[in-house]
């Protein structure tokens, strides 16, 4: 049974692997009217630079899985944030899904020297399964780190937004309150929003579409919604202090909550081997009675 299933599942995969390679999926009609009609669009603010040994390893494996249309559009937003390429996301993804694919072959290979022969439909199934394994793994990391970039980039922006406040009450100006904010704060938030304002000057557009622009590529709706709000200042002369005042001390109550909700779980997971400990201690003394009182039986 094992074997029908192994060898149905490689002929199904390779069957659908040639039909994709021989007739690729076309693009909808849909999508191709809307990228016609659509004015050219601008730029990107976030930019890849991204390269290692996996890349040089998995590159022959590239075009093949985006062919299947991977990575999909939330991986690549997620991989727009943390600053890697879709090809060395695939060429990883390839790289594990290979490693997980012969590494029981290579455990059965071990086990044949030391004259433990091993039926070979285990390793197969083992190896399916792994590869598989593989191919997810580089995108819940992937996930996990621009989950974790956005966090760092919401705290950031929260002091953006004071020093905004403080500025503008001062008396200056929206363009310059946002510029001179964004030289106080150091980091990788603070460098994006720098990006963003220089590539608005050097292109003549206004800082609130860059901002508006960044908050959508980074997939961070706060930024969005200040960038909301300064084109209101800007183009129809609204006061913003206390939309910004808003918005800073509700990011801050956010940041809270989440702290709060953080802790508890790393309490509730420090928790955890404690339990498992206990129910080991708890077999550990009660397996002689209940070996004794069977035996008696």
């Amino acid at each position: 049974m094992i074997t029908g299933l192994l060898l149905g599942v490689g002929f199904g995969i390779g069957l659908w692997s040639l039909v994709v390679w021989i007739a690729p999926p076309r693009q909808g009609l849909h999508a191709m009217l809307a990228a016609i009609t659509a004015g050219p669009a601008p730029a990107p603010l976030l930019t890849a630079d991204s390269g290692g040994w996996g890349l040089r390893v998995g590159k022959p494996f590239v075009r093949p899985l985006a062919s299947l249309g991977l990575p999909t559009p939330r991986v690549r937003r997620d991989l727009a944030v943390i600053g890697k390429s879709p090809q060395h996301h695939l060429a990883e993804m390839a790289v594990y899904g290979i490693t997980g694919l012969v590494l029981p072959t290579l455990a059965q290979a071990l086990l044949l020297v030391a004259d433990m022969p091993m039926p070979w439909q285990m390793p197969a199934l083992v190896g399916l399964i792994l590869g598989i394994v593989g191919l997810l793994v580089p995108d819940l990391t992937v996930r996990q780190e621009a989950a974790r970039r956005r966090d760092a980039f919401r705290h950031s922006l929260g002091a953006y937004l004071n020093l905004l406040r403080v500025l503008l009450a001062g008396g200056a100006g929206v363009d310059g309150a946002l510029t001179d904010a964004v030289k106080v704060g150091n980091g990788w938030a603070f460098a994006q929003i720098r990006r963003a304002l220089t590539t608005a000057a050097a292109t003549r557009t206004t800082p609130w579409a860059r901002l508006g622009q960044l908050g959508t590529e980074l997939d961070v709706t706060e930024l969005s919604e200040l960038a909301a709000s300064l084109s209101l200042a800007g183009t129809e002369g609204a006061r913003v202090r206390a939309s910004l005042a808003a918005k800073a001390s509700g990011m801050r109550t956010r940041e809270l909550t989440h702290a709060e909700g953080e802790a508890q779980s790393a309490t509730e997971r420090m928790s955890l081997p404690v339990l498992i400990l206990f129910l080991g201690f708890l077999i550990f003394l009660g397996f002689p009675a209940m070996s004794r009182v069977l035996i008696g039986l």
